[in-house]
């Protein structure tokens, strides 16, 4: 019998409301947005942990549409950054302007806060973005604060970037780093939509400005459910199967099946194993259930692990990719 933390405070009656207000803002979602259930499902997991996402779809799949929404729904002070070479870092964080201290007070240095300083950042073309710009953005991510001029600046919670990227366009762009990418939760991929849903996107889009929902809960709301999600017991196995599918992923490692030590570089490292739990532990929640089983870590394994793989050049030259290996691990390799 596996062992579970207990946990008092997560009630039947909570779990309920939790189920219901996440359903309201799947509607409200839905409401400008056709289709993407997964997508969206996928961001609010993300959302409702805390975590980052990343957005990776062609142009014109409603990437920045889905976050402004997911933005007006919460109630959030949003912020879009388009990403471009010559973004400098202080277009991002803020920067110090000279001054006085009143009308006739002495010169003095004062802060003014740049886009980062928002509950939900929508950092549009994340990869068009020179490494210095990126670096600022990963202290942001990692740390939930900005350094200026020698100052810390904390962020306000909830702080959660949603990175978008073009995965056809490479030209004029910076490879994110591994190190940034691993602080993403989950590499969401947005699909085309089916003939149905671009008949409806067409004749929504077509007849006049479309409309933001209308916030469903506050900040203060919304901070209730995340510490919900975060309460939330884990049983042993739960825990014992996130580590062993990140550990498979691993070559040299002994847990490891020999299709990995062939064709993967680097496997996942302890934070997969963290996003994992993270993960199934939301994912419960959203369909009413009070414990994650091994059976939800197995379904976000896909999105929270594939930008955490690297393989290898045989892989490439064999057309394996990292997804196929999250595949090959859950179809094959380690059973739940």
């Amino acid at each position: 019998m596996s062992q579970v933390v207990a946990a008092p405070e997560i009630a039947r009656r909570e779990v309920e409301q939790f189920a219901e207000r996440v359903r309201a803002i799947r509607e409200s979602l839905h409401q400008v947005v056709v289709g993407q259930d997964q997508a969206i499902d996928q961001l609010l997991t993300c959302v409702l942990t805390g975590s980052h996402a990343l957005l990776v779809g062609v142009p014109g799949l409603a990437k920045t549409l889905m976050v402004k929404a997911l933005a007006a729904a919460f109630h959030w002070k949003f912020a879009r950054i388009q990403f471009t070479p010559d973004l400098m870092p202080s277009d991002i964080t803020g920067y110090e302007l000279l001054g006085r201290d009143g009308q006739a007070g002495a010169p003095t240095m004062t802060f003014r806060p740049g886009p980062l300083f928002a509950n939900l950042v929508l950092a549009d073309e994340i990869n068009r973005a020179a490494p210095k710009t990126q670096s600022a953005l990963l202290e942001a991510m990692a740390e939930k604060h900005v350094t200026v001029g020698g100052q810390t600046y904390v962020l306000e919670e909830p702080f959660v970037v949603v990175a978008t990227q073009n995965p056809i366009e490479q030209e004029g762009t910076y490879p994110l780093p591994e190190a940034q990418l691993d602080r993403f939760m989950m590499e969401i991929r947005i699909a085309y939509p089916t003939p149905a849903q671009e008949e409806e996107i067409a004749a929504r889009t077509t007849g006049g400005p479309q409309r933001l929902p209308e916030p469903t809960f506050d900040r203060e709301t919304f901070l209730r459910l995340r510490d919900l999600v975060l309460a939330v017991p884990v049983p042993q196995s739960v825990t014992a199967y996130s580590v062993r599918l990140c550990g498979s992923s691993r070559p040299g490692d002994e847990r490891a099946p020999q299709f990995v030590h062939e064709y993967v570089a680097w496997g996942a490292g302890p934070r997969g194993t963290q996003n994992l739990v993270l993960a199934a532990k939301a994912r419960a929640l959203l369909e009413g259930r009070t414990v994650p089983t091994e059976a939800d870590v197995a379904s976000v394994a896909l999105p929270v692990l594939r930008h955490r793989l690297i393989v290898n050049h045989r892989a490439v030259g064999d057309g394996l990719t990292s997804v196929d290996v999250v595949r090959k691990l859950l179809d094959g390799n380690v059973h739940p």
